[in-house]
């Protein structure tokens, strides 16, 4: 096991299920301990419905050889934010590196639906979710990341900064105004974060094989292909793993600074950080979208993973 990150503290926000999960695996894995907070913990259920745990994800960190503890948070409550960042500053007397990658909006969506005809309320919980949780969060416990020079943050996000420069097709106005906010929220960052040597980023992974995106098509990770039949375009891809990798391949770079206040993807990186996903591939699945699927073209990943 790589140790590159031992003696490090980071905090995972959100870490209860899909990349979030599998960053703090991989953060744990090259030897940080690892605080994962989430709302769905022992018998207690999120919104989101799902059963995976913030306990389940401390298990698998535990199964890499890494530490960690889970703490049962909901991050729209400011007092239990303000709360969680006393723990950690009791325990650990500061943060190397935050990851918040809160959401558990996707029943909230309201695929390709106008804003007048998606339900109020809908539109109001992704931007709770997808831009206030995040704030509350920066708030309580960005003063921890900033009492050591070279602090990491990260706001977990969906698309490259260029792809939704534009409006999301198919989507709706809360997904759209929730993720596409997360790059002006890390320029904010950065311009705060930039006298105290931390580095702000925010990061994408590409189409990911969720939990929850794998129970949709009817597969598990072993057999994901045959999902293909049904969703051709889905061969590029990738696995919770990946994204983990990208963030993990970060925080040991000590020259991450270069991509301060930048957005960047997980294809991205497996590039300059040379890692693979779980088959051994690289794929690249923002460039993929658009010069192959939005281009009209046969799902083919040829060159593209």
């Amino acid at each position: 096991m790589s140790n590159e990150l031992s003696g490090k503290v980071a905090l995972v926000a959100g870490g209860t299920r899909g990349a979030s999960r599998a960053i703090a695996v991989e953060l744990g894995r090259r030897g940080a301990f690892v605080y994962v907070t989430g709302r769905t913990s022992g018998e207690h259920r999120s919104e989101v419905g799902r059963p995976e745990t913030i306990e389940g994800t401390l298990e698998r960190i535990t199964d890499a050889g890494g530490k960690g503890a889970a703490i049962r948070v909901d991050h729209l409550d400011p007092e239990q934010v303000r709360t969680l960042a006393e723990r950690v500053d009791r325990e650990q007397g500061r943060l190397d590196i935050l990851v918040d990658g809160i959401w558990g909006g996707d029943e909230y969506i309201g695929w390709g639906r106008a804003v007048w005809d998606l339900p109020l309320e809908h539109a109001l919980r992704s931007i709770r979710l997808g831009i206030d949780a995040h704030i509350i969060t920066s708030h309580f416990l960005l003063p921890l990341v900033i009492r050591n020079q070279g602090g990491l943050v990260v706001e977990m996000t969906d698309g490259t900064e260029e792809y939704n420069s534009r409006f999301r097709e198919g989507t709706s106005i809360g997904f759209y105004v929730a993720k596409a906010a997360s790059h002006s929220i890390v320029k904010a960052e950065a311009h705060d974060l930039a006298p105290h040597g931390a580095t702000a980023v925010a990061m994408t992974p590409g189409w990911l094989r969720s939990e929850a995106m794998l129970e949709h098509y009817g597969v598990t990770e072993e057999n994901w292909r045959d999902a293909l039949a049904k969703e051709p375009h889905f061969c590029i891809s990738e696995s919770p793993v990946f994204v983990g990798r990208a963030v993990a391949s970060l925080a040991a770079d000590p020259e991450r600074h270069r991509f301060h206040g930048q957005t960047l993807n997980s294809g991205q990186l497996a590039k300059i950080y040379e890692f693979d996903d779980v088959d051994g591939s690289r794929p690249d699945g923002w460039r993929y979208v658009v010069e192959v699927q939005e281009a009209g073209k046969p799902a083919d990943p040829t060159g593209y993973r």
